[in-house]
This record gives structure tokens, sequence and C-alpha cells, in this order.
């Protein structure tokens, strides 16, 4: 494979823009429980999500926090998911408990939506054991809504979620991405030493099918995962993102499977999927080994009107980027310069956005291993550097996270992140959360000038959120499009 010689030589200049953590003046204090207690369970491996969302509709984003718990028999302190109003000040208040989620789950991961199109997000948290679904009042509250929506009864180790219209009624669906067959009570013993016990990687367990609920529009929904073609209990899935792969204007899916090959949900339009990730070229790495897919995101980052893809890998293995051309993925992380520099990562958490306002978009990561132990036989770090790869919009990027600030590169067992302008300037802001660790806030601040523009589409025969609208800029020749 030849690398172009910019990607070797270029030496780019500084950044415009600087990241400054917030995150004490903004009021938020959060530290993630994972109930670690020395068992080494494995769900305590894998951290928390968080999102930008704006629960009041007063048109300020404000932040949620997901959180574990502690194991029963090993009861210490109560913690709970953490849900901070934006006081449209760059400070927030901790309105947990006055919106009715000061819940006790061991959650993993979050998805805002809005399902019944009253204007408000509503909460799926993915959780180990039973999910949980909360619907928004409007009132600056949510009432749990698990079991009479349908979604209750089912125990599973859920990892994400995502809401989408995949037959396009007008109304949200929701995917659900589950990991392995697990519980307390048959965690497998797996040691680095041979001695003591480690956490297992997930070929010790058997994978477990992903799930596809179908919105009937009554606040109920139906488990269509076996007659839409989703079931497979091979997956053991992390990450999910939602592309138009076949660019026909109906959703499909990507999922990020941990060492098992990713899946490509082809949209057949009608109610049905058709897994086409081998053919496509996104199962596999090019020696055609299934990887160790954990965050997935996609976008259109070489503005060339197709989705490209970002997959983060365990350490050796280097993130995925793709870029699609005629139905066919094609791995350009080495090409990109975002392949070595993420060689020896662990990478979780993974968001395009355009950091720097120039009209490219970049890649932030956030890496962290996944067992403490780990340095003391491969010599791999457990906390690792986040990373933000700068595009100079002719497909190259940079790592510039050492150059702009707020202790970004500061080492951290890096899981969750989310992007959002909390502070209505114009920029995007970042929101890290780290496993067994705090969260952190990264406001971005402009050093160029450069200037952005902001949609706010609305559904009216399509869902309210407009999930699955695409827009695109055309402006002298070239064209930015988002999704």
């Amino acid at each position: 494979m030849q690398i172009p010689p910019e990607t070797l030589l270029a030496s780019p200049a500084a950044p415009g823009f600087r990241f400054v953590d917030v995150t004490s003046s903004a009021g938020i204090q959060f530290r993630h429980n994972s109930g670690a207690y020395g068992g080494k369970l494995l769900p305590e491996t894998l951290g928390p999500g968080c999102a930008f969302l704006d629960y009041d509709s007063d048109g300020w984003q404000d932040i949620l926090l997901v959180n574990g718990a502690d194991w029963p028999g090993h009861k210490r302190d109560r913690s709970t998911l953490k849900l901070y109003r934006n006081n449209r000040n760059g400070t927030f208040s901790d309105v947990t408990r006055a919106a009715g989620l000061d819940i006790e789950m061991y959650g993993m991961g979050v998805a805002a939506g809005d399902y019944n199109n009253d204007g408000y997000p509503d909460l799926l948290i993915t959780c180990v054991g039973q999910n949980r679904l909360f619907k928004n009042t409007g009132k600056g509250t949510f009432v749990d809504v698990t079991k009479s929506s349908g979604l209750g009864g089912r125990q599973a180790l859920s990892t994400s979620a995502i809401w989408f219209d995949f037959d396009r009624d007008g109304l949200l669906d929701l995917f659900v991405c589950n990991y392995v067959k697990w519980s307390p009570e048959h965690d497998v013993f797996c040691s680095l030493d041979g001695k003591n016990k480690s956490y297992c990687t997930p070929e010790a367990y058997r994978g477990e099918t992903c799930w596809l609920f179908h919105n009937r529009g009554d606040g109920t929904f139906e488990d269509v995962t076996a007659s839409s073609g989703i079931f497979d209990s091979s997956s053991k899935s992390l990450g999910v993102a939602m592309l138009d792969y076949d660019q026909d204007g109906w959703p499909d899916l990507l999922v990020a499977n941990d060492t098992q090959p990713n899946k490509l949900y082809r949209n057949q339009r009608n109610g049905t999927f058709k897994d086409v990730a081998v053919e496509a070229g996104i199962a596999f790495s090019a020696e055609g080994k299934a990887r160790a897919g954990m965050g997935v995101d996609v976008a259109d980052f070489d503005n060339s009107g197709t989705p490209g893809v970002a997959i983060t890998n365990f350490d050796n293995e280097m993130i995925g980027l793709y870029r699609v051309s005629n139905g066919n993925f094609a791995d350009v992380a080495t090409q990109s310069g975002v392949g070595l520099p993420s060689k020896n990562t662990l990478g979780f958490g993974c968001v395009f956005l355009d950091a720097d306002l120039d009209g490219a978009l970049d890649l932030a990561v956030v890496n962290g291993h996944i067992d403490d132990t780990v340095r003391n036989v491969r010599g791999v770090g457990y906390a690792q550097p986040p990373q933000l790869f700068l595009n100079n919009g002719k497909g190259v990027f940079h790592d510039v996270a050492a150059e702009i600030g707020g202790g970004f590169s500061q080492p951290k067992v890096g899981r969750g992140l989310a992007y959002g302008d909390f502070d209505r300037d114009g920029d995007l802001d970042l929101l890290m959360t780290t496993n067994h660790g705090p969260a952190y806030l990264y406001r971005n601040d402009q050093l160029a000038g450069n200037r952005s523009i902001r949609f706010r589409p609305v559904g009216t025969k399509s869902n309210r959120d407009a999930i699955g609208a695409s827009v695109k800029i055309f402006h002298n020749g070239s064209i930015q499009s988002r999704l």
C-alpha cells in the first residue's frame, strides 16, 4: 500500500481553535461507578455513554451522563445517571431527581429521540439486565414506560441503541445492540498471567442478537427482530450508526461487532433488512480478519456526497476509516494518516465533527484499555490519550490533541463521546466519559474567526426529529452534506 508523501511529511499549521476544560466551572460533578469490587465482572470494562440533548425544548442543549451501579452483595454507595439542565450562562444544574430519573440501574448507553412526536426527546437507557424507556412529559419530568411500551421482560447486556424510522411511516423505531450472553452467575474465569483473574475478552462468551422494535404509533413497540431479518445470535455488538449506504433514501444500519464481523444491514424497503457487510467490504479488516469493533460513526468526511465510516478497534488493530464508492467500502486509514497513530490505542467512542469550522469534518476519538493490569503484561497503557484528527480537506488527517489545550490529551480511560454546542456560539463542544472516573466537558473556542451555519429541521410528514434527513450546501463548486 502506497502512503501519500503528505501524510508523512506534512507539518500542518497550528489549529485555529482551543478546547477549554470547563467541567468544574460548568457545575458538572460526576463520577462513573463501574461496580468493580475485585470480581472482574465483564460489564465493568465497558463504561458509560453520554449525550447532549434539549430535554426541555428551550433551545439550549442539556447533558445526560449514564452511570453504572454496585453489584448485588457488594453494595457501597447509591449511584444513578445524571441529567444537567443548561442554565444558559455556561453553567448547568443537576435536575436528576426533579426530572424523575433518580433511579438505580446498571446503565451502559443512551439514545434520545422523540418517539411519540410531541416535541420533547424521550430516553432509552441500555442496561445490564432490563433496558429502560423514559417518556418525556414535556413538563420537565420523565416517566418510566418500559413495561407499558412493550419493551419490558427482556434481560441482556445491552450496550448502545439508535432511534431511526426504518419503514418511513413518520414514527421512530428502535434498534438495540446486545453484547454477549452474560450474567454474574455465569461469569467466566480468565487470566492474563495464568494465576490471577482478569477481565475476559468476548471470545469467552456466546454472542447475542441485536433487537429491532417497530413503533406502532400508540405508545407501544413490536419486536420485529426475527421477521425483519436482524436476528443473528453470533453478533457481539457495541456500536451502531445509521447511514444511507445505497443512496436510495431508506435508512440502513452499520453495527460494530467485537471479534465478530461487522454488520451492514441494507434496508430492503419492505420491512426487512439484508446483511451485505461482506460483499460491501466492511465486515472484516483488509487482512480478512474480524476486528474488535467498539465505536462507530458515519459522515461525509471527504465531501464526496457519499457516507464515510469510522470504526474504533482494539489496540494493535488501528481505526478503520472507510470511503465508499459504487457500493464498496475501502479502508483508507493508513493513507489518510489515521491508521498508524491509532495502532497502539484501544478506541471506544468516536465522532465526526468540524472542530475548526473549515468545512472539512474532523474525527475525535476517546481511548482506554479494558484491564488496568494490562500494563504489567503487555506494556500497553490502561489510561490513554484521546485523539483529535484534523482533516486538511484533502483526505489527510493529523492528530492535534496535544496542541488544543485544556488537558485534552492527558491519558484517560475514555469510553463515551458526544458533541454539541452547549453555549450556542456556533462551534462544537465535546462531552467525554471515562470508565470508573469523571466526565469531561470541553468548550470549543475559535481563534481563526471561522463561522458556521445552523439548521434545525422539524419533520411534518417524517418523524418530528427529522432523523434520516440530509442537508447539503453547494458553494463554489464544492458540496458539504450532513446527515
